[in-house]
């Protein structure tokens, strides 16, 4: 898996995001007529533009702007988990899931990215619409419907990146300052794409793995006490959500020619489906990988945000949100457990990404 990932050359990144289920010619016509294009920009990017374009995201979301977006984070969390724990205390339970852990990402990234004029709540159908219509196996008439949203969210990016009054801190500022390696500036069909790949990956995937961390943690027995409080804890949790149940099961490569791989000989054009869930429960790397133990001491070795020319660029930020969030949870709603029907967790389970859909929590 690693030596897929870390050889671009070979293992092409062109069809990760091509769509798992056929669009269908209605499908088709609703996307081309509302304009919808989706050129290379990041992860589905081989070409010689993506180094360039991979050094913008990564200087936007460096390990600086990281640190100092803490304080933001932990107000939007504060925010955020006043009226859940109202419900809490007048109901006796809730679901951390649509309160909290599905919106805290998106109102983050508005933030960070000087995002206005647009809900929250709006913002996160738009990108949960477009996971499902590429990544999903929607019915006919579903993905219509997906497709309708689909057009309005690149619409708005559209309209966004093309409007000129973003700040030149932003990201979309960046994305104007930018120039390809011939020197030309960057085209407005390119830059949304830039942004799809940065709202769907900051945003859902983000919230996704935020849910499944709260859903673990009140079930393991002392966790939920301790994480408040206990320096790194909180943290290092997050690394074994990662490493076990990671919200980005697998991605996609194409071969580029004829080549040998575990002993498999693989033709030119041969579409490679690599199972990064299955890399972090290797007992070769980790040893009794179904115990959740926090403080590994390879803790990160897995692949959850890939590795490589397109590794995540967004990895230290999405890590950070998620310790913060818990961390808080912890503070602000102590006592709380795993609710006691939880046997079956509604979860969004497509090609790769796997996530609780509910968080339900009572107190005790």
């Amino acid at each position: 898996m690693r030596q897929v990932l870390l050889d671009p050359g070979v293992f092409l990144p062109d069809n990760a995001q091509n769509a798992v289920t056929p669009l269908p010619v209605a499908v088709l016509r609703i996307l081309v007529q509302g304009g919808f294009t989706l050129p290379p920009a990041l992860a589905n990017n081989g070409t010689p533009s993506h180094p360039g374009l991979r050094r913008l995201v990564t200087r936007f979301f460096n390990a600086g702007r990281v640190a100092a977006a803490v304080p933001v984070i932990e107000r939007i969390v504060d925010e955020l988990l006043r009226p859940v724990r109202s419900e809490l205390d007048a109901t006796g339970g809730c679901d951390l899931f649509p309160s909290f852990a599905q919106v805290l990402p998106c109102r983050v990234l508005m933030e960070l990215l000087g995002i206005r004029g647009v809900d929250p709540a709006t913002l996160v159908r738009w990108s949960d619409a477009s996971l499902e219509l590429f990544w999903g196996r929607p019915a006919p008439e579903r993905q219509l419907e997906l497709a309708e949203l689909v057009v309005a969210f690149h619409q708005w990016l559209t309209e966004t990146v093309r409007d000129g009054s973003a700040p030149a801190d932003s990201f979309i500022g960046a994305l104007a300052r930018h120039r390809l390696p011939d020197g030309s500036p960057l085209d407005v069909g390119t830059a949304v794409g830039m942004c799809f790949f940065v709202f769907i990956a900051g945003q859902s995937t983000t919230g996704q793995l935020i849910a499944m961390v709260l859903r673990r943690a009140p079930a393991e027995p002392g966790m939920w006490a301790r994480v408040a409080d206990e320096a790194g804890l909180a943290e290092a949790w997050v690394e074994e959500v990662l490493r076990r149940e990671p919200p980005v099961t697998t991605w996609r490569r194409v071969v580029t020619q004829a080549t040998e791989l575990g002993g498999v000989r693989l033709p030119e054009g041969a579409q490679l489906l690599l199972m990064l869930l299955g890399t972090g429960s290797d007992p070769e790397v980790f040893p009794e990988p179904e115990r959740m133990c926090p403080h590994r001491e390879n803790i990160r070795h897995h692949l959850a945000f890939g590795a490589g020319r397109h590794r995540c660029p967004g990895a230290s930020l999405a890590r950070t949100e998620a310790a913060v969030a818990l961390k808080a949870a912890a503070r602000h709603l102590p006592g709380v457990r795993q609710a006691a029907r939880t046997a079956q967790v509604p979860m969004l389970d497509l090609l790769s990404f796997r996530a609780p859909l509910q968080v339900a929590v009572e107190q005790r």
